[in-house]
Protein backbone atom coordinates (compact mmCIF):
# COMPACT_ATOMS: atom_id res chain seq x y z
CA UNK A 1 0.00 0.00 0.00
CA UNK A 2 1.27 3.47 -0.88
CA UNK A 3 1.71 6.38 1.54
CA UNK A 4 -1.51 7.32 3.32
CA UNK A 5 -3.06 10.29 1.54
CA UNK A 6 -6.70 9.75 2.52
CA UNK A 7 -8.71 9.61 5.69
CA UNK A 8 -12.05 8.16 6.80
CA UNK A 9 -13.50 9.67 9.97
CA UNK A 10 -16.63 8.78 11.92
CA UNK A 11 -18.70 11.22 13.94
CA UNK A 12 -17.60 9.51 17.17
CA UNK A 13 -14.01 10.56 16.44
CA UNK A 14 -12.74 7.23 15.08
CA UNK A 15 -10.21 7.82 12.28
CA UNK A 16 -8.89 5.43 9.62
CA UNK A 17 -6.03 6.34 7.30
CA UNK A 18 -5.70 4.88 3.82
CA UNK A 19 -4.84 5.59 0.22
CA UNK A 20 -7.18 7.62 -1.93
CA UNK A 21 -8.16 7.10 -5.55
CA UNK A 22 -10.64 8.78 -7.83
CA UNK A 23 -11.44 12.42 -7.11
CA UNK A 24 -9.73 14.64 -4.55
CA UNK A 25 -11.54 16.53 -1.81
CA UNK A 26 -13.99 15.75 0.98
CA UNK A 27 -17.34 13.93 1.03
CA UNK A 28 -19.80 13.22 3.84
CA UNK A 29 -22.61 10.71 4.22
CA UNK A 30 -24.11 7.84 6.15
CA UNK A 31 -21.67 4.92 6.07
CA UNK A 32 -23.31 1.62 5.10
CA UNK A 33 -21.78 -1.71 4.14
CA UNK A 34 -22.66 -3.65 0.98
CA UNK A 35 -21.97 -7.40 0.76
CA UNK A 36 -22.26 -7.78 -3.04
CA UNK A 37 -19.29 -9.48 -4.72
CA UNK A 38 -20.02 -7.98 -8.15
CA UNK A 39 -21.76 -4.94 -9.58
CA UNK A 40 -19.90 -2.11 -7.86
CA UNK A 41 -20.59 0.19 -10.82
CA UNK A 42 -24.33 -0.46 -10.67
CA UNK A 43 -24.25 0.07 -6.90
CA UNK A 44 -22.42 3.40 -7.13
CA UNK A 45 -24.93 4.68 -9.71
CA UNK A 46 -28.03 3.44 -7.87
CA UNK A 47 -29.92 6.64 -6.89
CA UNK A 48 -31.05 4.88 -3.70
CA UNK A 49 -27.52 5.47 -2.36
CA UNK A 50 -27.74 9.26 -2.41
CA UNK A 51 -26.38 10.64 0.85
CA UNK A 52 -24.43 7.46 1.64
CA UNK A 53 -20.80 6.30 1.54
CA UNK A 54 -20.51 2.64 0.60
CA UNK A 55 -18.21 0.27 2.44
CA UNK A 56 -17.68 -2.80 0.25
CA UNK A 57 -17.10 -5.98 2.27
CA UNK A 58 -15.74 -7.88 -0.74
CA UNK A 59 -12.00 -7.06 -0.85
CA UNK A 60 -11.40 -6.96 -4.61
CA UNK A 61 -13.39 -4.03 -5.95
CA UNK A 62 -12.51 -2.52 -9.33
CA UNK A 63 -10.83 -5.56 -10.85
CA UNK A 64 -13.24 -5.81 -13.82
CA UNK A 65 -13.14 -2.10 -14.63
CA UNK A 66 -16.14 -0.11 -15.82
CA UNK A 67 -18.19 0.35 -18.98
CA UNK A 68 -20.92 2.70 -20.16
CA UNK A 69 -23.62 0.02 -20.25
CA UNK A 70 -23.60 -0.81 -16.55
CA UNK A 71 -24.52 2.60 -15.14
CA UNK A 72 -27.95 2.49 -13.49
CA UNK A 73 -28.40 6.25 -13.72
CA UNK A 74 -26.78 9.15 -15.54
CA UNK A 75 -25.06 10.36 -12.36
CA UNK A 76 -23.13 8.67 -9.56
CA UNK A 77 -25.44 8.82 -6.55
CA UNK A 78 -23.26 7.39 -3.77
CA UNK A 79 -21.03 9.97 -2.11
CA UNK A 80 -17.94 7.77 -2.10
CA UNK A 81 -16.59 4.26 -1.58
CA UNK A 82 -14.42 2.48 0.99
CA UNK A 83 -12.57 -0.71 0.01
CA UNK A 84 -9.95 -3.07 1.40
CA UNK A 85 -7.56 -3.28 -1.55
CA UNK A 86 -6.51 -0.56 -3.95
CA UNK A 87 -8.15 -1.36 -7.32
CA UNK A 88 -5.89 -3.22 -9.73
CA UNK A 89 -5.70 -2.78 -13.49
CA UNK A 90 -9.05 -3.95 -14.96
CA UNK A 91 -9.26 -7.35 -16.60
CA UNK A 92 -12.56 -8.02 -18.37
CA UNK A 93 -13.64 -8.15 -22.00
CA UNK A 94 -16.40 -5.59 -21.39
CA UNK A 95 -14.16 -3.08 -19.62
CA UNK A 96 -13.60 0.31 -21.25
CA UNK A 97 -11.82 2.02 -18.35
CA UNK A 98 -10.59 1.88 -14.77
CA UNK A 99 -12.66 2.44 -11.64
CA UNK A 100 -10.27 5.15 -10.41
CA UNK A 101 -10.64 7.22 -13.58
CA UNK A 102 -14.40 6.65 -13.62
CA UNK A 103 -14.69 7.97 -10.05
CA UNK A 104 -12.46 10.95 -10.80
CA UNK A 105 -14.57 11.93 -13.80
CA UNK A 106 -17.68 11.85 -11.61
CA UNK A 107 -16.18 13.73 -8.67
CA UNK A 108 -16.39 10.77 -6.30
CA UNK A 109 -13.75 9.72 -3.77
CA UNK A 110 -12.49 6.22 -3.10
CA UNK A 111 -10.34 5.19 -0.14
CA UNK A 112 -8.47 1.87 0.09
CA UNK A 113 -6.34 0.16 2.70
CA UNK A 114 -9.09 0.27 5.32
CA UNK A 115 -9.86 -2.56 7.74
CA UNK A 116 -13.27 -3.16 6.20
CA UNK A 117 -13.96 -6.16 8.44
CA UNK A 118 -13.55 -4.03 11.56
CA UNK A 119 -15.75 -1.29 10.10
CA UNK A 120 -18.46 -3.76 9.11
CA UNK A 121 -18.54 -5.22 12.61
CA UNK A 122 -18.77 -1.71 14.02
CA UNK A 123 -21.77 -0.88 11.81
CA UNK A 124 -23.48 -4.15 12.69
CA UNK A 125 -23.14 -3.44 16.42
CA UNK A 126 -23.71 0.33 16.51
CA UNK A 127 -25.68 1.15 13.36
CA UNK A 128 -24.76 3.24 10.33
CA UNK A 129 -22.58 6.18 11.46
CA UNK A 130 -22.22 9.61 9.96
CA UNK A 131 -18.86 9.69 8.22
CA UNK A 132 -16.54 11.77 6.06
CA UNK A 133 -13.81 10.75 3.64
CA UNK A 134 -10.99 12.97 2.45
CA UNK A 135 -8.45 12.44 -0.34
CA UNK A 136 -5.50 14.80 -0.52
CA UNK A 137 -2.47 13.70 -2.59
CA UNK A 138 -0.29 16.16 -0.65
CA UNK A 139 -0.85 14.04 2.47
CA UNK A 140 -1.51 17.12 4.66
CA UNK A 141 -4.93 16.03 5.93
CA UNK A 142 -5.99 17.27 9.37
CA UNK A 143 -8.02 14.40 10.88
CA UNK A 144 -9.91 16.72 13.25
CA UNK A 145 -11.28 18.61 10.23
CA UNK A 146 -12.58 15.36 8.75
CA UNK A 147 -14.20 14.41 12.07
CA UNK A 148 -15.93 17.81 12.22
CA UNK A 149 -17.25 17.28 8.69
CA UNK A 150 -18.70 13.91 9.72
CA UNK A 151 -20.39 15.47 12.74
CA UNK A 152 -21.90 18.20 10.58
CA UNK A 153 -23.64 15.72 8.25
CA UNK A 154 -27.42 16.19 8.50
CA UNK A 155 -28.26 12.49 8.24
CA UNK A 156 -30.79 10.49 6.22
CA UNK A 157 -33.71 10.48 8.65
CA UNK A 158 -36.34 13.09 7.78
CA UNK A 159 -34.50 13.80 4.49
CA UNK A 160 -36.43 13.96 1.22
CA UNK A 161 -33.62 12.83 -1.08
CA UNK A 162 -35.92 11.60 -3.84
CA UNK A 163 -36.45 15.23 -4.81
CA UNK A 164 -32.70 15.53 -5.39
CA UNK A 165 -32.28 12.49 -7.67
CA UNK A 166 -35.54 12.48 -9.64
CA UNK A 167 -35.76 13.61 -13.24
CA UNK A 168 -36.76 17.24 -13.83
CA UNK A 169 -39.43 16.52 -16.44
CA UNK A 170 -41.50 13.62 -17.72
CA UNK A 171 -40.46 11.40 -20.61
CA UNK A 172 -40.87 7.97 -22.14
CA UNK A 173 -38.52 5.08 -21.47
CA UNK A 174 -38.59 3.46 -24.90
CA UNK A 175 -38.45 -0.23 -25.75
CA UNK A 176 -35.00 -1.19 -24.43
CA UNK A 177 -35.35 -4.45 -22.49
CA UNK A 178 -32.91 -6.42 -20.33
CA UNK A 179 -29.39 -7.35 -21.43
CA UNK A 180 -28.80 -10.88 -22.70
CA UNK A 181 -25.61 -12.81 -23.40
CA UNK A 182 -24.46 -12.37 -27.02
CA UNK A 183 -27.45 -10.11 -27.74
CA UNK A 184 -26.87 -6.99 -25.65
CA UNK A 185 -29.94 -4.98 -24.76
CA UNK A 186 -32.94 -6.49 -26.49
CA UNK A 187 -35.96 -4.59 -27.84
CA UNK A 188 -39.49 -5.34 -26.70
CA UNK A 189 -42.65 -3.63 -27.94
CA UNK A 190 -45.14 -2.82 -25.19
CA UNK A 191 -48.93 -2.71 -25.20
CA UNK A 192 -49.65 -1.89 -21.54
CA UNK A 193 -49.49 1.78 -20.58
CA UNK A 194 -47.59 2.13 -17.30
CA UNK A 195 -46.66 5.34 -15.51
CA UNK A 196 -43.42 5.13 -13.51
CA UNK A 197 -42.98 7.52 -10.59
CA UNK A 198 -39.27 8.30 -10.52
CA UNK A 199 -38.11 8.50 -6.92
CA UNK A 200 -34.67 7.38 -8.11
CA UNK A 201 -35.56 4.72 -10.68
CA UNK A 202 -32.80 2.42 -11.90
CA UNK A 203 -32.50 1.83 -15.63
CA UNK A 204 -32.90 -1.92 -15.31
CA UNK A 205 -36.33 -1.41 -13.72
CA UNK A 206 -37.47 0.34 -16.89
CA UNK A 207 -35.88 -2.41 -18.99
CA UNK A 208 -37.64 -5.06 -16.91
CA UNK A 209 -40.98 -3.34 -17.40
CA UNK A 210 -40.30 -3.21 -21.15
CA UNK A 211 -39.41 -6.93 -21.10
CA UNK A 212 -42.84 -7.57 -19.56
CA UNK A 213 -44.57 -5.73 -22.41
CA UNK A 214 -45.09 -2.39 -20.67
CA UNK A 215 -44.58 1.07 -22.12
CA UNK A 216 -45.40 4.59 -21.04
CA UNK A 217 -44.11 7.64 -19.22
CA UNK A 218 -41.73 8.32 -16.37
CA UNK A 219 -42.87 11.20 -14.18
CA UNK A 220 -40.87 13.21 -11.61
CA UNK A 221 -41.24 12.30 -7.94
CA UNK A 222 -43.37 15.37 -7.26
CA UNK A 223 -46.02 14.48 -9.86
CA UNK A 224 -49.59 15.01 -8.68
CA UNK A 225 -52.45 12.53 -8.95
CA UNK A 226 -53.95 14.72 -11.66
CA UNK A 227 -50.76 14.45 -13.72
CA UNK A 228 -50.59 10.68 -13.22
CA UNK A 229 -54.24 10.08 -14.08
CA UNK A 230 -54.12 12.39 -17.11
CA UNK A 231 -51.96 9.78 -18.89
CA UNK A 232 -54.81 7.25 -18.58
CA UNK A 233 -52.47 4.52 -17.29
CA UNK A 234 -53.23 0.81 -17.23
CA UNK A 235 -50.87 0.54 -14.26
CA UNK A 236 -48.68 2.66 -11.98
CA UNK A 237 -45.17 1.73 -10.85
CA UNK A 238 -43.59 3.27 -7.74
CA UNK A 239 -39.80 3.14 -8.04
CA UNK A 240 -36.90 2.77 -5.65
CA UNK A 241 -35.19 5.83 -4.24
CA UNK A 242 -33.16 7.32 -1.36
CA UNK A 243 -34.00 9.02 1.89
CA UNK A 244 -36.75 8.78 4.46
CA UNK A 245 -40.06 7.47 3.05
CA UNK A 246 -42.02 9.56 5.54
CA UNK A 247 -40.36 12.73 4.20
CA UNK A 248 -40.92 11.94 0.52
CA UNK A 249 -44.35 10.61 1.43
CA UNK A 250 -45.55 14.08 2.42
CA UNK A 251 -46.27 14.75 -1.25
CA UNK A 252 -46.14 11.21 -2.70
CA UNK A 253 -48.60 9.48 -0.35
CA UNK A 254 -51.60 11.74 -1.15
CA UNK A 255 -50.99 11.03 -4.86
CA UNK A 256 -50.75 7.29 -4.23
CA UNK A 257 -54.00 7.32 -2.24
CA UNK A 258 -55.86 8.97 -5.11
CA UNK A 259 -54.53 6.35 -7.54
CA UNK A 260 -55.55 3.61 -5.09
CA UNK A 261 -59.06 5.03 -5.01
CA UNK A 262 -59.31 4.59 -8.79
CA UNK A 263 -58.56 0.86 -8.61
CA UNK A 264 -55.56 1.11 -10.95
CA UNK A 265 -53.01 -1.73 -10.57
CA UNK A 266 -49.94 -0.61 -8.61
CA UNK A 267 -46.52 -2.22 -8.20
CA UNK A 268 -43.88 -0.71 -5.93
CA UNK A 269 -40.32 -1.58 -4.93
CA UNK A 270 -37.97 -0.30 -2.25
CA UNK A 271 -38.94 3.32 -1.42
CA UNK A 272 -42.07 2.84 -3.53
CA UNK A 273 -42.94 -0.20 -1.39
CA UNK A 274 -42.52 1.80 1.80
CA UNK A 275 -44.63 4.74 0.62
CA UNK A 276 -47.34 2.40 -0.69
CA UNK A 277 -47.41 0.86 2.79
CA UNK A 278 -47.81 4.33 4.33
CA UNK A 279 -50.60 5.12 1.87
CA UNK A 280 -52.37 1.93 2.93
CA UNK A 281 -52.11 2.84 6.61
CA UNK A 282 -48.78 1.42 7.87
CA UNK A 283 -45.71 3.15 9.31
CA UNK A 284 -41.99 2.90 8.57
CA UNK A 285 -39.03 2.57 10.92
CA UNK A 286 -35.31 3.37 10.56
CA UNK A 287 -33.19 0.21 10.59
CA UNK A 288 -29.92 0.01 12.57
CA UNK A 289 -27.72 -1.03 9.64
CA UNK A 290 -30.23 -1.73 6.90
CA UNK A 291 -29.95 -4.30 4.13
CA UNK A 292 -27.39 -3.66 1.41
CA UNK A 293 -26.19 -6.46 -0.83
CA UNK A 294 -27.02 -9.04 -3.47
CA UNK A 295 -27.23 -12.16 -1.31
CA UNK A 296 -30.25 -11.69 0.96
CA UNK A 297 -32.63 -14.64 1.51
CA UNK A 298 -36.31 -13.68 1.37
CA UNK A 299 -39.27 -16.00 1.84
CA UNK A 300 -42.60 -15.73 0.05
CA UNK A 301 -45.06 -16.64 2.79
CA UNK A 302 -47.85 -18.05 0.59
CA UNK A 303 -45.59 -20.66 -1.03
CA UNK A 304 -42.66 -21.02 1.36
CA UNK A 305 -40.36 -20.35 -1.61
CA UNK A 306 -37.03 -18.76 -0.69
CA UNK A 307 -35.31 -16.40 -3.13
CA UNK A 308 -31.89 -14.81 -2.94
CA UNK A 309 -32.38 -11.14 -3.75
CA UNK A 310 -30.68 -7.78 -4.09
CA UNK A 311 -31.48 -5.22 -1.39
CA UNK A 312 -30.65 -1.64 -0.60
CA UNK A 313 -32.65 0.07 2.12
CA UNK A 314 -32.24 1.65 5.53
CA UNK A 315 -35.95 1.94 6.36
CA UNK A 316 -38.61 -0.78 6.57
CA UNK A 317 -42.35 -1.13 6.96
CA UNK A 318 -43.42 -2.06 10.48
CA UNK A 319 -45.60 -5.17 9.91
CA UNK A 320 -47.35 -4.60 13.24
CA UNK A 321 -48.92 -1.45 11.76
CA UNK A 322 -50.34 -3.07 8.62
CA UNK A 323 -54.14 -2.73 8.47
CA UNK A 324 -56.29 -5.88 8.22
CA UNK A 325 -56.95 -5.37 4.51
CA UNK A 326 -53.20 -5.57 3.76
CA UNK A 327 -51.33 -8.88 3.81
CA UNK A 328 -47.62 -9.38 4.45
CA UNK A 329 -46.26 -11.46 1.54
CA UNK A 330 -42.48 -11.66 2.04
CA UNK A 331 -40.05 -11.46 4.92
CA UNK A 332 -36.29 -11.42 5.37
CA UNK A 333 -34.75 -14.63 6.67
CA UNK A 334 -31.91 -12.58 8.14
CA UNK A 335 -33.97 -10.56 10.62
CA UNK A 336 -37.67 -11.32 9.85
CA UNK A 337 -38.27 -7.74 8.68
CA UNK A 338 -41.00 -7.03 6.16
CA UNK A 339 -40.11 -7.52 2.50
CA UNK A 340 -43.46 -7.44 0.71
CA UNK A 341 -47.17 -6.64 0.96
CA UNK A 342 -50.35 -6.90 -1.10
CA UNK A 343 -53.80 -5.40 -0.74
CA UNK A 344 -56.39 -8.14 -0.26
CA UNK A 345 -59.16 -6.42 -2.19
CA UNK A 346 -57.22 -4.38 -4.78
CA UNK A 347 -54.73 -5.09 -7.62
CA UNK A 348 -51.86 -3.71 -5.57
CA UNK A 349 -48.57 -5.24 -4.37
CA UNK A 350 -45.01 -4.24 -3.56
CA UNK A 351 -41.68 -5.66 -2.44
CA UNK A 352 -38.79 -4.27 -0.43
CA UNK A 353 -36.11 -5.95 -2.54
CA UNK A 354 -34.97 -5.30 -6.11
CA UNK A 355 -36.52 -7.84 -8.53
CA UNK A 356 -34.69 -6.22 -11.44
CA UNK A 357 -31.38 -7.29 -9.81
CA UNK A 358 -28.54 -5.33 -11.48
CA UNK A 359 -26.50 -6.32 -9.60
CA UNK A 360 -27.87 -9.46 -8.05
CA UNK A 361 -29.78 -12.70 -8.55
CA UNK A 362 -32.50 -12.90 -11.17
CA UNK A 363 -34.85 -15.03 -9.06
CA UNK A 364 -37.69 -12.50 -9.17
CA UNK A 365 -37.82 -11.21 -12.73
CA UNK A 366 -41.26 -12.85 -12.77
CA UNK A 367 -42.72 -10.13 -10.53
CA UNK A 368 -42.78 -7.83 -13.54
CA UNK A 369 -44.77 -10.45 -15.44
CA UNK A 370 -47.10 -10.72 -12.44
CA UNK A 371 -47.69 -6.97 -12.66
CA UNK A 372 -48.41 -7.27 -16.40
CA UNK A 373 -50.90 -10.07 -15.76
CA UNK A 374 -52.57 -8.00 -13.05
CA UNK A 375 -52.98 -5.18 -15.55
CA UNK A 376 -54.49 -7.55 -18.14
CA UNK A 377 -56.94 -8.95 -15.58
CA UNK A 378 -57.98 -5.46 -14.50
CA UNK A 379 -58.57 -4.42 -18.11
CA UNK A 380 -60.55 -7.58 -18.82
CA UNK A 381 -62.78 -6.95 -15.81
CA UNK A 382 -63.32 -3.26 -16.59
Amino acid sequence: MQTANACLALADGTVFRGHGFGAEGMAVGELCFNTAMTGYQEIMTDPSYAGQIILFTFPHIGNVGVNAQDDEASTTAAEGMVVRELPTAPSNWRSTGSLATWLEERGRIGIAGIDTRRLTRLIRSRGMPHAAICHNPRCDIVPDDVVRAARAFRGIQDADLAREVTRSKSGTWGDEARWAWRQGFRRQAGKRRVVVLDYGAKRNILRSLAAAGCMGEVLPAMATAEQVLSTNPDGVFLSNGPGDPAATGKYAVPMIREVLARGIPIFGICLGHQMLGIALGARTVKMPHGHHGANHPVQELSTGRVSVVSMNHGFALDPETLPTEVEETHLSLFDRSNCGIRAKNRPVFSVQFHPEASPGPQDNFGLFDRFALMIDQAKAGA
